[in-house]
């Protein structure tokens, strides 16, 4: 009897040995935060993965995710500075940077966390929408109008978390001004190339005036250039008849040529005859002959 109670015994010690084990022993994760608390306080925070203990039926253990996690923010209306509707559609990635202030503030709660996101998300976006036109938000939108909604994120921090990436999925107008919008930004791009067109036309012009007034100018100088060398070589020309006929003789020589020119020019036709006054220069060049 006694070596019944006995085995008894020891099968309860083992069994409430294996409790207590079982209680205080635990298995952190490499992809967890691990906090020990202490009649609901936390005296301990975990960062490294592995076996752990902690005093059993008082301290109890709790998980934090140190992974990224992707929130999903619903589509919103915000109005632009010109007070033009857009539909705004985005998501965020964030993480929890320290699980003891993310455990005070938020109890551990994911879905707290993303009350707190979509509220500080929502509020950037408002903030810096309004602040633009809806034509400097549609130039600006992409990588430049999100890092400027990442900058004006605030009050995160506050609770152990971190906003590492806020994209626009969507941004777009409403279905009911989307067409007028369309129509008008279609305008303001055929003003712009008008605009260009006639300032294209306008240099082109001023060229072509430029152009023409440098050809005026270089025909001017080229014809002056043409007559001054003209008139230098009627100049030579009669500097070198001079010589050539200077002194009496050759005077006389070149008026002599010059008649028998005049009369074989007067002799036309069949008729052979000249018919010359006596006192003809050329009349009297024959006599003298």
């Amino acid at each position: 009897m006694k070596k019944k109670l006995g085995s008894a015994f020891g099968v309860v010690i083992l069994i409430a040995v294996l409790v207590v084990l079982a209680n205080s022993a635990f298995i952190i994760r490499e992809n967890q935060y691990g906090l020990v608390r202490e009649f609901g306080r936390i005296e301990r925070v975990i960062s490294d993965s592995g076996l752990y203990f902690k005093i059993p039926f008082i301290q109890e253990k709790d998980t934090v995710s140190k992974e990224l996690l992707l929130y999903d923010i619903a589509k919103s209306d915000v109005i632009t500075q010109d007070k033009k509707s857009m539909i705004v559609d985005s998501f965020v990635l964030w993480r929890v940077v320290d699980p003891k202030v993310f455990a005070q503030t938020l109890n551990t709660s994911e879905q707290n966390a993303e009350g707190r996101i979509n509220v500080a998300v929502y509020n950037s976006i408002k903030n810096v929408i309004s602040s633009m036109t809806q034509s400097d938000i549609i130039a600006a939108r992409g990588q430049k109008l999100t890092n400027t909604i990442m900058q004006n994120v605030t009050g995160i921090q506050q609770y152990g978390i971190e906003i590492t990436t806020v994209e626009i999925k969507l941004l777009d107008l409403p279905e009911d001004n989307k067409n007028a919008v369309f129509e008008r930004m279609i305008s303001e791009r055929e003003n712009i190339a008008a605009t260009y067109t006639a300032e294209g036309n306008s240099d082109a012009q001023k060229i072509k005036n430029t152009t023409d007034k440098e050809t005026t100018v270089m025909i001017s100088e080229a014809e002056m250039n043409a007559e001054i060398l003209k008139a230098e070589g009627e100049a030579a020309y009669m500097r070198e008849i001079a010589n050539a006929y200077d002194g009496e003789q050759k005077a006389d020589f070149y008026r002599f040529t010059r008649s028998l020119d005049a009369v074989k020019s007067s002799i036309q036709g069949g008729n052979k005859t000249v018919i010359l006054d006596k006192d003809s220069p050329i009349t009297q060049i024959f006599y003298n002959f």
